[in-house]
């Protein structure tokens, strides 16, 4: 605290209003915290934050002008719109009145912003505060995103069916059908709110939740091209060893008991994120895959993510009967714990850029099952590249999902995988101490006090 009071650098940081572009932006704010930083979080009321898991934070909601049909309707890319459309305003006049009011012998330094809310640069630019960019997703995503601007402005989308398994040039290993494109909306609406989160404007620097020995050749490809300097200084849930939990839907630790009872690296852990969906009929063939995989597993069921059900309460008949002890159900994990366990030694996962950088980093192999937007070029990369993992194809039938299961855990083909995954867990931990990562959180770091 004598730290934080002798600085006078107050950060404001603008997180983008769904977990996984939360958990990065508070992750980041408790290290900068750490380094004798005071800490203003702005937010939407969509989707805020709970203050009291971070006590040494200032929280600062602002409001959206989301109406509830708009949130409702889970349209990610016309909600987006709509809150970089509406907080402009209320965010100038938080800055200029509440903040300030707060703390007035720590004026802001720098305001630091998710890319997806570009709304911050503007108000930053005015009121002649430095601003840096967060970017959450993979640079080789961004590489992916700017390819997929890039034919649609030729003309070249969407694409053929007869395409979508040709390798995209100079994006080996990508295929067509891995190119990140969202469900969520037009082809239009997604290339456009993409356009808008690449725009660095005037920002200072691009701060990056990634890793030079992940990615090395697209942040190198990527800072040819950029003006301003790029930080990569993943993975950011590390960075924070100390950071609360962030999480929007409330953790069931019971699942932790549960784990300490299985053998080591038998059980598999399923959880397909905080915003995919599945239909009733591949809830069925889940769960039947599992079972007949043998496997001890542990299954996330979120609510309100199997269509128009509850979820947990429309697994098979004679499923419980079936599974007894093997298996572990709950409707939210807290996943770091839970992938850092012994016990686990599998992740069935969406592949969201965290999810994947949790599960890299603790080691585990990956069964991949991409929803939309950037996971599919993760899965891609899980498989392909990093060759720590499989990924599920073709529609979900319980005979693919077992004999995948049992690949993942049991196979020698997965094996391979974990050794693999083991050697990225070791090099991510030499990024972090003294490597890369820690030589970029220092330039950040000086970055921002020269502000």
């Amino acid at each position: 605290m004598e730290k934080k009071a002798q600085s006078g650098h107050r950060l404001v940081l603008v997180p983008c209003p769904y977990q996984g572009h939360i958990n990065p932006m508070l992750q980041l704010g408790t290290f900068l915290h750490s380094k004798g930083f005071s800490i203003s979080i702005v937010h939407t009321h969509f989707n805020s934050p709970n203050p009291s898991n971070h006590p040494e934070f200032t929280f600062f909601p602002i409001p959206d002008g989301l109406t509830a049909d708009e949130i409702s309707s889970g349209n990610v890319v016309a909600i987006m719109f709509t809150i970089n459309a509406n907080c402009k305003a209320s965010f100038k006049q938080c800055l200029t009145d509440r903040v300030t009011e707060q703390e007035p012998q720590n004026k802001i330094t720098c305001i630091i912003y998710d890319e997806f809310m570009y709304f911050s640069e503007s108000v930053a630019n005015d009121l002649n505060i430095p601003r840096i960019l967060l970017r959450t997703q993979s640079a080789t995503n961004f590489i992916a995103r700017n390819t997929l601007i890039r034919l649609h402005s030729k003309g070249c989308t969407p694409f053929p069916d007869s395409m979508s398994l040709n390798l995209v040039p100079e994006l080996h290993p990508l295929r067509f059908k891995d190119l990140p494109i969202s469900i969520f909306d037009t082809l239009e609406n997604v290339l456009k709110l993409m356009a808008n989160g690449h725009d660095v404007r005037t920002s200072s620097a691009i701060i990056w939740n990634t890793l030079d020995c992940l990615e090395q050749s697209s942040l190198a490809q990527i800072q040819q091209q950029c003006q301003v300097p790029i930080f990569s200084i993943g993975p950011l849930h590390k960075i924070a060893t100390a950071a609360s939990s962030s999480s929007l839907l409330e953790e069931d630790t019971s699942c932790i008991a549960w784990l300490d009872k299985q053998s080591h690296n038998s059980v598999i852990y399923v959880s397909l994120g905080s915003l995919a969906f599945i239909s009733e009929k591949e809830l069925f063939e889940m769960a039947w895959g599992l079972i007949n995989s043998r496997q001890p597993f542990l299954w996330v069921i979120r609510p309100g993510s199997v269509c128009d059900s509850d979820g947990i309460e429309q697994l098979p008949q004679g499923f419980s009967e079936a599974v007894g002890e093997r298996g572990c159900i709950v409707t939210w994990a807290p996943q770091m714990e839970v992938l850092a366990h012994g016990a686990v030694g599998g992740f069935w996962s969406h592949c969201g850029w965290n999810s994947t950088l949790e599960s890299m980093s603790e080691g585990v192999p990956m069964l991949c099952r991409p929803c939309s937007s950037d996971q599919k070029v993760n899965a891609r990369y899980v498989s392909q590249e990093w060759k720590i993992g499989l990924q599920l194809e073709n529609e979900l039938e319980r005979g693919e999902i077992e004999r995948a299961v049992k690949k993942l855990m049991v196979d020698d083909d997965g094996k391979g995988m974990r050794v693999r995954a083991k050697d990225l867990k070791e090099k991510i931990e030499v990024s972090m101490k003294g490597g890369s990562s820690y030589h970029c959180l220092n330039e950040l770091v000086e970055l921002i006090r020269s502000f």
